[in-house]
């Protein structure tokens, strides 16, 4: 229905007088509920659908979208984009991604997995989940509540070169938070799993245990003195080193000179060690996908190779607007796999001997045009490769480029919970601010 609904839309904008025009229609349906303290506390079900259309006139883009289906809603919607257009300023770098760069082997990822589970049966899933935590240990007297959502989506991607691309995703959850000890005493930590198949998410029991430990391993906190140490950022947290490395050499970044990073393809940024790699075919990878949001045809390809920045990552306007060619990055990136050279958590922290290990960090203290760093953070102290206690209260910073140079090890415990897919990361040495 979609794929047909595009095209009338399609049909409909050129009649209008567009020379240039897409479609992007989904659907998306969804059950999400949370309880705490053993009460179910919220039931949602979810149902949505968007439709967009963007028209260009010689370069002057406008754009419009609708929920509603009825043919004088969608008449209008394309209207209302034809009018917009018609009021813009030209601009040279818009328009549609070129057509021969269209995806033409369209393919499927094992991404679809539909969960039948009823509301009752998600809230027993989440209440045990939670009941497993706060049976762990008898200083988990409080708890943030548990949650469990499964939805799915339906999309299909269209455009004027005659491009129609069809996609459809799963998407299931299963978390608890928790908190230990009294009053002033008291910390929070918790644990969920993410997965496109409801049997690949961990055991609502397991869950529940892991927040429940890591709750209770924050309990009495201490600092350490301000001075410059080693950093191993868990695998759960280092993936935002990787988020600030695609902010920093993302297009719009780039053309706007908004990027620590300007002109910095073909030069070392991390160690000759260190590789990462996009791969847009993984079979239930959570950013799998044949091509990306203008319809142009991924592939896998290094981000980084030999510590070595290879390309940026782009979409066709920023593309254009740097006199370069798309790199199949409209919407984003799809899946990173950052290469480990060093064993799992234990190892890294032997490997480590004294430093910080960070599992939290608070704030937005990054300046991606500078790339300044300083970030709240909580984890724990490490001496002879041992955790020795838990610390918060302290800020840790640094420079993202020194920072990215001084990489000197990532670790085999890959966190799979995301579409950036890396082992705990440590830094060589970081300012970190805590006591005197």
């Amino acid at each position: 229905m979609l794929a047909g609904l595009s095209r009338r839309l399609l049909d409909a904008a050129l009649a209008n007088g567009a020379d240039q025009a897409e479609v992007s229609c989904s659907e998306d349906s969804g059950l999400n509920v949370s309880v705490r303290m053993g009460e179910v506390e919220t039931v949602e079900s979810t149902r949505d659908r968007s439709i967009a259309v963007t028209v260009y006139f010689d370069g002057r883009k406008g754009s419009a979208s609708t929920a509603d289906l009825r043919e004088e809603s969608l008449a209008t919607t394309v209207d209302q984009a034809c009018a917009i257009a018609r009021h813009t300023e030209r601009d040279p770098a818009a328009g549609l991604a070129d057509a021969e760069l269209m995806a033409t082997d369209l393919r499927e990822f094992d991404s679809w997995h539909p969960w039948d589970i009823q509301a009752d049966e998600a809230i027993d899933l989440a209440l045990a989940c939670e009941q497993a935590g706060r049976d762990a240990d008898p200083r988990l007297e409080n708890s943030d509540g548990a949650s469990a959502s499964s939805g799915s989506t339906v999309s299909v991607y269209a455009n004027s070169h005659g491009f129609v691309g069809r996609e459809r995703g799963t998407h299931h959850s299963l978390g608890c938070a928790l908190i230990a000890g009294r009053g002033e005493q008291m910390q929070r930590d918790g644990w969920y799993d993410i997965a496109l198949a409801a049997e690949d998410l961990e055991p609502a029991s397991a869950i529940g245990r892991k927040a429940a430990e890591r709750a209770i391993s924050r309990l009495a906190p201490r600092q350490v003195p301000t001075g410059a140490y080693p950093v191993l950022f868990s695998a759960e947290v280092a993936r935002g080193l990787i988020g600030h490395l695609l902010g920093a050499v993302s297009g719009g970044a780039l053309y706007r000179r908004a990027s620590f990073l300007l002109d910095s393809v073909g030069t070392q940024v991390f160690p000759e060690w260190f590789a990462l790699h996009e791969q847009p075919f993984l079979q239930r990878g959570f950013r799998s996908s044949s091509f990306d949001a203008e319809g142009v045809a991924t592939r896998e390809s290094a981000l980084v190779e030999g510590g070595v920045l290879q390309r940026y990552v782009l979409g066709s306007y920023s593309a254009r607007r740097l006199g370069l060619q798309t790199t199949a990055n409209a919407g984003g990136v799809h899946n990173l796999q950052v290469a480990s050279n060093a064993g799992d958590l234990p190892a890294m922290l032997a490997g480590m001997g004294t430093g910080l290990l960070v599992t939290q960090l608070m704030g937005q203290g990054v300046n991606t045009i500078t790339g300044d760093y300083s970030r709240g953070a909580g984890g724990f102290w490490i001496q002879d490769g041992q955790i020795q206690y838990p610390v918060d209260g302290i800020t840790i910073a640094g420079n993202l480029k020194d920072m990215f140079a001084a990489i000197e090890a990532v670790g085999s415990d890959v966190d799979h919970r995301s579409h950036i897919r890396t082992g705990s990361i440590l830094v060589g040495r970081m300012t970190v601010a805590g006591e005197g």
